[in-house]
């Protein structure tokens, strides 16, 4: 069941006050029979995130967007701040991560979509990392950029789940991040080391090189398979 089906499920009055059931069957599988899984969670996050929009925003996200006067920083906490659903963090080692995955791609794919104009114009969308979440680690694997351990490898190998917020998924995430950054640095430098290039140092940015490596991968799908890639469920992928 989808809005050709007659629900709104765009609708923050809607959304803000679906039923579990309601909910199922809108997301139901193909067969009519398999669920989608924790729809609980799911539920209370639509609930919140519907509130929040009509309380505070006019019922729409385009007001968080103005809000923000064209800064992705502003943005990012404006939606983590607001949403609980979004506040991707982890304890790690006495320390408090954070990775906040589903705001930046909100962000990252607003800026996409957009062009870099009008909604999708932030004047400081390098403040955005890499999306961290599974498929770009295993790209990150068949490049040589990041490498696991023999005993992380063999967990994946056997299909065994991370836990969200274990220090093994904190790294791998973590690693990733920073494999990106330093691949933006690098391209940075050989576009100031070729000025014939015409290319400017912020034509480049770690959404940009993201999305560059997600559409390698499904590409390459078939030469990737046989690197594992993480599983961890949890809300924040």
């Amino acid at each position: 069941m989808n809005i050709a089906e007659g629900k709104p499920i765009t609708d923050p009055k809607y959304y803000s006050e679906v039923t579990q059931n309601e909910l199922e069957v809108i997301f139901r599988g193909d067969d009519n029979h398999t669920k989608i899984p924790l729809i609980n969670e799911r539920v209370r996050n639509l609930h919140q995130a519907g509130q929040v929009l009509l309380k505070k925003y006019q019922g729409t996200f385009v007001e968080c967007v103005k809000s923000c006067s064209g800064s992705a920083e502003k943005l990012l906490r404006l939606i983590i701040n607001d949403f609980d659903s979004f506040r991707d963090e982890a304890d790690y080692k006495a320390y408090k991560v954070s990775f906040y995955k589903r705001a930046q791609i909100l962000i990252g794919d607003i800026w996409a979509c957009f062009k870099g104009h009008d909604y999708g114009r932030f004047n400081d969308i390098d403040y955005i990392t890499m999306f961290a979440d599974y498929r770009i680690p295993q790209v990150l694997i068949h490049f040589g950029a990041i490498r696991y351990s023999n005993p992380l490898l063999s967990k994946l190998q056997s299909d065994l789940e991370l836990e969200w917020g274990s220090s093994e998924e904190v790294e791998i995430r973590g690693c990733s991040i920073d494999a990106i950054e330093r691949v933006n640095n690098e391209v940075r430098k050989l576009i100031g080391s070729y000025p014939d290039l015409n290319l400017k140092e912020t034509d480049i940015n770690s959404t940009l090189i993201d999305h560059f490596l997600w559409d390698y991968r499904r590409q390459h799908a078939e030469e990737l398979e046989s690197i594992p890639f993480h599983k961890t469920r949890c809300i924040y992928y």
